[in-house]
Protein backbone atom coordinates (compact mmCIF):
# COMPACT_ATOMS: atom_id res chain seq x y z
CA UNK A 1 0.00 0.00 0.00
CA UNK A 2 2.89 2.32 0.74
CA UNK A 3 4.28 1.78 -2.73
CA UNK A 4 0.94 2.89 -4.21
CA UNK A 5 0.93 6.13 -2.21
CA UNK A 6 4.44 7.05 -3.30
CA UNK A 7 3.55 6.39 -6.90
CA UNK A 8 0.42 8.50 -6.66
CA UNK A 9 2.34 11.41 -5.18
CA UNK A 10 4.97 11.23 -7.89
CA UNK A 11 2.25 11.20 -10.54
CA UNK A 12 0.30 14.15 -9.07
CA UNK A 13 3.20 16.52 -8.19
CA UNK A 14 3.65 17.85 -11.75
CA UNK A 15 -0.08 18.49 -12.02
CA UNK A 16 -0.12 20.47 -8.77
CA UNK A 17 2.87 22.52 -9.81
CA UNK A 18 1.28 23.26 -13.16
CA UNK A 19 -1.98 24.30 -11.50
CA UNK A 20 -0.16 26.60 -9.10
CA UNK A 21 1.72 28.23 -11.96
CA UNK A 22 -1.50 28.76 -13.92
CA UNK A 23 -3.23 30.28 -10.91
CA UNK A 24 -0.28 32.58 -10.29
CA UNK A 25 -0.30 33.75 -13.89
CA UNK A 26 -4.05 34.40 -13.77
CA UNK A 27 -3.66 36.35 -10.53
CA UNK A 28 -0.88 38.50 -12.01
CA UNK A 29 -2.95 39.16 -15.12
CA UNK A 30 -5.96 40.08 -12.99
CA UNK A 31 -3.89 42.46 -10.86
CA UNK A 32 -2.43 44.08 -13.97
CA UNK A 33 -5.90 44.35 -15.55
CA UNK A 34 -7.34 45.94 -12.44
CA UNK A 35 -4.52 48.48 -12.30
CA UNK A 36 -4.84 49.19 -16.00
CA UNK A 37 -8.45 50.33 -15.81
CA UNK A 38 -9.95 53.09 -13.67
CA UNK A 39 -13.56 54.19 -13.38
CA UNK A 40 -14.48 57.83 -12.71
CA UNK A 41 -17.87 58.04 -11.00
CA UNK A 42 -20.69 60.49 -11.67
CA UNK A 43 -20.04 64.01 -10.40
CA UNK A 44 -16.29 63.38 -10.15
CA UNK A 45 -13.15 64.00 -12.17
CA UNK A 46 -9.96 61.97 -12.12
CA UNK A 47 -6.57 63.59 -11.59
CA UNK A 48 -3.80 61.43 -13.10
CA UNK A 49 -0.57 61.22 -11.12
CA UNK A 50 2.38 59.63 -12.96
CA UNK A 51 5.11 58.58 -10.57
CA UNK A 52 4.27 61.47 -8.24
CA UNK A 53 3.81 64.07 -10.99
CA UNK A 54 0.34 65.55 -11.53
CA UNK A 55 -0.70 65.49 -15.19
CA UNK A 56 -2.54 68.45 -16.67
CA UNK A 57 -6.15 67.87 -17.53
CA UNK A 58 -8.61 65.52 -15.86
CA UNK A 59 -10.45 62.31 -16.65
CA UNK A 60 -14.18 62.76 -17.05
CA UNK A 61 -16.90 60.34 -15.93
CA UNK A 62 -16.52 56.82 -17.32
CA UNK A 63 -13.93 54.05 -17.80
CA UNK A 64 -10.31 54.98 -18.57
CA UNK A 65 -7.02 53.15 -19.09
CA UNK A 66 -3.86 53.93 -17.16
CA UNK A 67 -0.36 52.55 -16.88
CA UNK A 68 -0.41 49.97 -14.07
CA UNK A 69 1.84 50.58 -11.06
CA UNK A 70 3.11 53.79 -12.66
CA UNK A 71 0.02 55.94 -12.82
CA UNK A 72 -2.49 56.63 -10.05
CA UNK A 73 -5.85 58.39 -10.40
CA UNK A 74 -7.10 60.66 -7.59
CA UNK A 75 -10.85 61.27 -7.55
CA UNK A 76 -12.05 64.84 -7.01
CA UNK A 77 -15.69 65.42 -6.03
CA UNK A 78 -17.18 68.17 -8.23
CA UNK A 79 -20.67 68.02 -6.77
CA UNK A 80 -22.06 70.63 -4.34
CA UNK A 81 -20.27 70.12 -1.05
CA UNK A 82 -21.52 71.30 2.33
CA UNK A 83 -19.34 72.88 4.99
CA UNK A 84 -20.33 74.17 8.44
CA UNK A 85 -18.11 76.74 10.11
CA UNK A 86 -18.43 78.40 13.53
CA UNK A 87 -16.38 81.56 13.94
CA UNK A 88 -16.03 84.26 16.59
CA UNK A 89 -16.02 87.78 15.21
CA UNK A 90 -16.46 91.30 16.58
CA UNK A 91 -19.19 93.69 15.53
CA UNK A 92 -18.85 97.39 14.79
CA UNK A 93 -19.75 98.16 18.41
CA UNK A 94 -17.12 95.63 19.61
CA UNK A 95 -19.59 92.95 20.70
CA UNK A 96 -18.45 89.32 20.47
CA UNK A 97 -20.54 87.41 17.90
CA UNK A 98 -20.25 83.64 17.52
CA UNK A 99 -21.64 82.84 14.08
CA UNK A 100 -22.44 79.42 12.64
CA UNK A 101 -22.51 79.26 8.84
CA UNK A 102 -23.58 76.56 6.40
CA UNK A 103 -21.66 76.95 3.12
CA UNK A 104 -22.39 75.21 -0.18
CA UNK A 105 -19.54 75.18 -2.67
CA UNK A 106 -18.17 73.16 -5.58
CA UNK A 107 -14.86 72.49 -7.32
CA UNK A 108 -14.51 73.63 -10.94
CA UNK A 109 -14.11 70.55 -13.13
CA UNK A 110 -11.48 72.10 -15.37
CA UNK A 111 -9.30 73.13 -12.42
CA UNK A 112 -9.46 69.94 -10.40
CA UNK A 113 -5.89 69.00 -11.33
CA UNK A 114 -4.45 72.44 -10.44
CA UNK A 115 -6.23 72.44 -7.07
CA UNK A 116 -4.87 68.98 -6.28
CA UNK A 117 -1.43 69.93 -7.54
CA UNK A 118 -1.14 73.22 -5.66
CA UNK A 119 -3.19 72.54 -2.55
CA UNK A 120 -3.81 68.82 -2.26
CA UNK A 121 -6.88 66.77 -1.51
CA UNK A 122 -7.58 68.61 1.78
CA UNK A 123 -8.34 71.91 0.01
CA UNK A 124 -11.37 72.45 2.25
CA UNK A 125 -9.29 72.69 5.44
CA UNK A 126 -6.40 74.48 3.79
CA UNK A 127 -8.32 77.03 1.73
CA UNK A 128 -12.11 77.16 2.11
CA UNK A 129 -12.47 77.28 5.91
CA UNK A 130 -9.79 79.99 6.43
CA UNK A 131 -11.37 82.09 3.67
CA UNK A 132 -14.79 81.82 5.35
CA UNK A 133 -13.33 82.92 8.70
CA UNK A 134 -11.54 85.89 7.15
CA UNK A 135 -14.49 87.16 5.11
CA UNK A 136 -16.98 86.70 7.95
CA UNK A 137 -14.86 88.76 10.36
CA UNK A 138 -14.50 91.55 7.78
CA UNK A 139 -18.24 91.73 7.08
CA UNK A 140 -19.29 91.44 10.75
CA UNK A 141 -17.12 94.46 11.59
CA UNK A 142 -19.31 96.58 9.29
CA UNK A 143 -22.44 96.13 11.42
CA UNK A 144 -23.40 96.61 15.04
CA UNK A 145 -24.37 93.48 16.93
CA UNK A 146 -28.05 94.36 16.68
CA UNK A 147 -27.75 95.08 12.94
CA UNK A 148 -26.26 91.64 12.29
CA UNK A 149 -29.56 90.13 13.40
CA UNK A 150 -31.74 92.42 11.28
CA UNK A 151 -29.48 92.18 8.21
CA UNK A 152 -28.99 88.40 7.94
CA UNK A 153 -29.92 88.27 4.25
CA UNK A 154 -27.60 91.16 3.41
CA UNK A 155 -24.70 89.57 5.30
CA UNK A 156 -25.29 86.21 3.56
CA UNK A 157 -25.23 87.91 0.17
CA UNK A 158 -22.02 89.75 1.07
CA UNK A 159 -20.38 86.50 2.18
CA UNK A 160 -21.18 84.80 -1.13
CA UNK A 161 -19.79 87.71 -3.15
CA UNK A 162 -16.59 88.13 -1.13
CA UNK A 163 -15.85 84.40 -0.94
CA UNK A 164 -16.22 84.05 -4.70
CA UNK A 165 -13.91 87.03 -5.20
CA UNK A 166 -11.26 85.17 -3.21
CA UNK A 167 -11.81 81.60 -4.45
CA UNK A 168 -13.04 81.70 -8.06
CA UNK A 169 -9.59 82.20 -9.55
CA UNK A 170 -8.44 79.02 -7.79
CA UNK A 171 -11.37 77.01 -9.07
CA UNK A 172 -13.73 77.01 -6.07
CA UNK A 173 -17.24 78.43 -6.37
CA UNK A 174 -19.51 79.26 -3.42
CA UNK A 175 -23.16 78.82 -4.37
CA UNK A 176 -24.90 79.63 -1.09
CA UNK A 177 -24.23 80.76 2.49
CA UNK A 178 -26.84 80.33 5.22
CA UNK A 179 -26.48 81.90 8.66
CA UNK A 180 -27.51 79.10 11.00
CA UNK A 181 -27.12 81.04 14.25
CA UNK A 182 -25.87 84.21 15.89
CA UNK A 183 -24.75 83.85 19.53
CA UNK A 184 -24.00 86.89 21.68
CA UNK A 185 -22.65 87.42 25.20
CA UNK A 186 -25.07 87.19 28.15
CA UNK A 187 -24.59 90.87 28.97
CA UNK A 188 -25.53 91.92 25.45
CA UNK A 189 -28.60 89.67 25.39
CA UNK A 190 -29.75 91.18 28.71
CA UNK A 191 -29.25 94.70 27.34
CA UNK A 192 -31.28 93.84 24.22
CA UNK A 193 -34.10 92.41 26.34
CA UNK A 194 -34.19 95.54 28.53
CA UNK A 195 -34.23 97.73 25.45
CA UNK A 196 -37.11 95.76 23.98
CA UNK A 197 -39.09 96.08 27.21
CA UNK A 198 -38.47 99.84 27.26
CA UNK A 199 -39.55 100.14 23.62
CA UNK A 200 -42.72 98.18 24.33
CA UNK A 201 -43.57 100.46 27.28
CA UNK A 202 -42.91 103.55 25.15
CA UNK A 203 -45.05 102.17 22.35
CA UNK A 204 -47.86 101.42 24.80
CA UNK A 205 -47.64 104.94 26.24
CA UNK A 206 -47.69 106.50 22.77
CA UNK A 207 -50.68 104.34 21.80
CA UNK A 208 -52.57 105.36 24.94
CA UNK A 209 -51.71 109.02 24.30
CA UNK A 210 -52.95 108.82 20.71
CA UNK A 211 -56.13 107.11 21.91
CA UNK A 212 -56.73 109.81 24.50
CA UNK A 213 -56.13 112.56 21.92
CA UNK A 214 -58.45 110.85 19.47
CA UNK A 215 -61.17 110.51 22.11
CA UNK A 216 -60.77 114.14 23.14
CA UNK A 217 -60.95 115.31 19.54
CA UNK A 218 -64.02 113.14 18.99
CA UNK A 219 -65.70 114.57 22.10
CA UNK A 220 -64.84 118.14 21.06
CA UNK A 221 -66.25 117.50 17.61
CA UNK A 222 -69.41 116.02 19.13
CA UNK A 223 -69.78 119.07 21.42
CA UNK A 224 -69.26 121.36 18.45
CA UNK A 225 -71.94 119.52 16.50
CA UNK A 226 -74.32 119.70 19.47
CA UNK A 227 -73.69 123.44 19.86
CA UNK A 228 -74.26 124.00 16.17
CA UNK A 229 -77.49 122.01 16.41
CA UNK A 230 -78.72 124.04 19.37
CA UNK A 231 -77.81 127.31 17.66
CA UNK A 232 -79.65 126.28 14.53
CA UNK A 233 -82.66 125.23 16.60
CA UNK A 234 -82.70 128.57 18.44
CA UNK A 235 -82.42 130.43 15.17
CA UNK A 236 -85.30 128.46 13.73
CA UNK A 237 -87.36 129.06 16.87
CA UNK A 238 -86.69 132.81 16.92
CA UNK A 239 -87.70 133.07 13.28
CA UNK A 240 -90.96 131.28 14.03
CA UNK A 241 -91.93 133.63 16.97
CA UNK A 242 -93.82 136.44 15.19
CA UNK A 243 -95.76 139.20 17.07
CA UNK A 244 -99.05 137.47 16.31
CA UNK A 245 -97.74 134.16 17.72
CA UNK A 246 -96.57 135.93 20.88
CA UNK A 247 -99.93 137.61 21.38
CA UNK A 248 -101.71 134.29 20.88
CA UNK A 249 -99.45 132.70 23.48
CA UNK A 250 -100.29 135.52 25.94
CA UNK A 251 -104.01 134.98 25.40
CA UNK A 252 -103.60 131.20 25.86
CA UNK A 253 -101.78 131.79 29.16
CA UNK A 254 -104.21 134.56 30.53
CA UNK A 255 -106.31 133.40 33.48
CA UNK A 256 -109.02 136.09 33.06
CA UNK A 257 -107.78 138.39 35.81
CA UNK A 258 -106.64 141.95 35.28
CA UNK A 259 -103.02 142.57 36.05
CA UNK A 260 -102.34 143.77 39.57
CA UNK A 261 -99.60 146.17 38.61
CA UNK A 262 -98.88 147.95 35.37
CA UNK A 263 -96.87 150.92 34.50
CA UNK A 264 -95.63 153.11 31.81
CA UNK A 265 -93.22 155.94 31.45
CA UNK A 266 -91.59 154.97 34.72
CA UNK A 267 -94.89 155.05 36.71
CA UNK A 268 -96.16 152.03 38.64
CA UNK A 269 -99.90 151.87 39.55
CA UNK A 270 -101.52 149.27 41.76
CA UNK A 271 -104.69 148.50 39.84
CA UNK A 272 -106.09 146.57 42.82
CA UNK A 273 -106.09 149.69 45.00
CA UNK A 274 -107.76 151.70 42.27
CA UNK A 275 -110.54 149.17 41.98
CA UNK A 276 -111.14 149.21 45.75
CA UNK A 277 -111.48 152.98 45.81
CA UNK A 278 -113.98 152.94 42.99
Amino acid sequence: MNNVNVTDVKLTNPKIKKLIIILAIVAVIAIIAVNTITVVGAGHTGVVVTMGKVNEGVLQEGIHAKIPFIQNVVMIDNRIQKLEVTTEAFSKDLQSVDTTLAINYRVDTAKSYSIYKNIGANYEDVLVTPAVNEVLKAITAKYTAEETVTNRALISKGLVEELNNKLNSIGLYVTDVNIVNFDFSDAFITAIEEKQVAQQKLLKAETEKKTAITNAEAEAEAAKIRAQGEAEANTTLSKSLTDQVIENKKIEKWNGEMPKVTGGSGTIIDLGSVSSSN
